[in-house]
């Protein structure tokens, strides 16, 4: 063959390749776009749950002062009512991953409307304060299992290089709930804002019925139809499936010839590093302050020297929102470690300065900069937290746990937020009568070891599978 003819022969084959590689792409966009339209749905209709949440949180603060008065009830039978909803919390977070593990993500969703819906129509028609508080832990008890479904929901249907994005919305939807529960409820009778709680319930609820279940929680079940149809729908009609559901397959299998687990087996040496980092991400994000600093924003702006708290609570409340979008943004840009550091010393930085605030005060120096200060330093808390400290660490939990132990340890988890949430709210007044100044300080020592903590111990989970992440940690 002379070499005329061979250059020939290899344009031809060159020319020849070309539709296939063309077709190739095709199919590639057609696989992204199915995944993305199939698995944003999927996300909508989760985070109602997440907004249902931000929503049961927020509805005590704006409707305090007209519940007491129509119903003529004392400051402790309301104390009761507001905090009656991190009882329910807690027993919904003991139970969530059990009840997820048995009746599927999709299951536990639906059973946390009900319980939210029940609890709503309790306290819009609550005459005395027994059905006022029936109702307030039924809610309770639903977002219990909302904090933990949510999340784990949105990780275990989600490509990975989107996943990081897609379960930050979990937190934006969290904000955006208790932000409107606080706009609307300064314009609306409570009994109608205890209604509005009950929209992101049946939208999950009607939602439900157009949407995929879990396949990863299918395929350990062992419904295998239906856990390839599922992921054939998140995946887009056209994508090849296969290397993704051997992979997801061979680690159940795996799975399966593990001991059951109980929650006092989660300490043994095979799963105590990712027990460590779920719960010591949750102890360092409550321990931070965000529950005291949120729900008495308003009395640290006046006890600063403000006349009135309410515009700094409302700028609170709007920051919240663009913040955590960016952080959806850059998740699966910069990683999960990097915005958390950068994230924690912003929180560090905040508790400084609102800290140095109250220590000019007491020393009465500067009088003119204190007010200035103490706003400045919460708003700079509440923009580090909402980028990463408080979307971050349930994203990770979502990801670390085997699918044999994450209802058991996914529970413990969410339980050691709520108890750090209950501890952090219950003793910030108290707190701030021994030394306004000492507190905020204890927070920033906080927020500084939680830079320290994940330096030294998180790993990064960012561009990995599930069972990627869970394999790198059991090893």
């Amino acid at each position: 063959m002379t070499i005329d003819q061979h250059k020939d022969v290899e344009d031809g084959l060159a020319e020849l390749e070309k539709p296939f590689i063309q077709q190739e792409k095709h199919l590639d966009s057609d696989q992204e776009n199915g995944s993305i339209l199939m698995v944003v749905l999927s996300t909508c209709v989760a985070v109602c749950g997440s907004f249902e949440f931000g929503s049961c949180v927020g509805y005590s603060s704006p409707t305090q002062s007209a519940i007491r008065e129509d119903l003529n009830l004392s400051l402790s039978q309301f104390s009761m009512f507001g905090s009656i909803i991190t009882i329910g919390a807690m027993i919904g977070a003991v139970t969530s991953g059990r009840i997820a593990d048995f009746i599927g993500r999709k299951g536990a969703m639906r059973l946390s409307a009900v319980f939210c819906i029940t609890g709503w129509l309790a306290v819009y028609f609550a005459m005395e304060a027994m059905f006022l508080d029936v109702g307030r832990f039924c809610t309770g008890y639903g977002i219990g299992i909302f904090s933990y479904v949510v999340p784990v929901f949105i990780a275990e249907i989600a490509p990975k290089n989107l996943r990081g994005g897609l379960a930050t919305l979990n937190q934006l939807m969290i904000v955006c709930g208790a932000s409107t529960a606080y706009i609307v409820g300064s314009v609306v009778t409570w009994r109608t804002l205890a209604l509005t709680g009950l929209i992101p319930c049946i939208l999950i609820l009607i939602g439900l019925f157009f949407i995929p279940e879990s396949p990863r929680w299918l395929a350990k079940v062992g419904r295998k139809k239906e856990f390839e149809s599922a992921l054939c729908r998140l995946r887009g009609k056209n994508a090849c499936i296969l290397q993704e559901a051997e992979e997801i397959q061979v680690h159940l299998i795996s799975a399966q010839y593990q001991p059951k687990v109980r929650m006092v087996d989660l300490f043994n040496t095979k799963y105590i590093r990712p027990v460590i980092v779920g719960v010591g991400l949750m102890v360092f994000q409550q321990f931070g302050g965000i529950n005291g600093i949120g729900f008495y924003s308003s009395e640290t702006f006046v006890a600063a020297g403000f006349s009135s708290g309410k515009a700094g609570t409302i700028a609170y409340a709007i920051i919240q929102v663009p913040i955590t979008m960016l952080g959806a943004i850059l998740m699966d840009k910069s990683g999960r470690r990097p915005l958390l550091m950068i994230s924690a010393a912003g929180t560090c930085l905040g508790c400084i300065m609102t800290g140095a605030s109250f220590f000019l005060k007491d020393q009465s120096l500067f009088p003119e900069w204190v007010p200035f200060l103490a706003v400045s330093g919460v708003l700079v808390y509440v923009s580090a937290f909402s980028i990463g400290t408080g979307p971050v660490p349930w994203v990770v939990m979502s990801e670390i746990f085997p699918i044999h132990i994450k209802g058991v340890a996914g529970s413990l988890v969410v339980l050691v937020n709520w108890l750090g949430a209950w501890a952090v709210s219950y003793t910030f007044n108290y707190m701030m009568s021994w030394s306004s100044t000492g507190t905020f300080s204890i927070y920033a020592g906080f927020c500084a070891m939680t830079v320290v903590f994940v330096a030294k111990i998180m790993p990064e989970t960012k561009g990995k599978t599930l069972e990627e992440i869970q394999a790198s940690l059991s090893s």
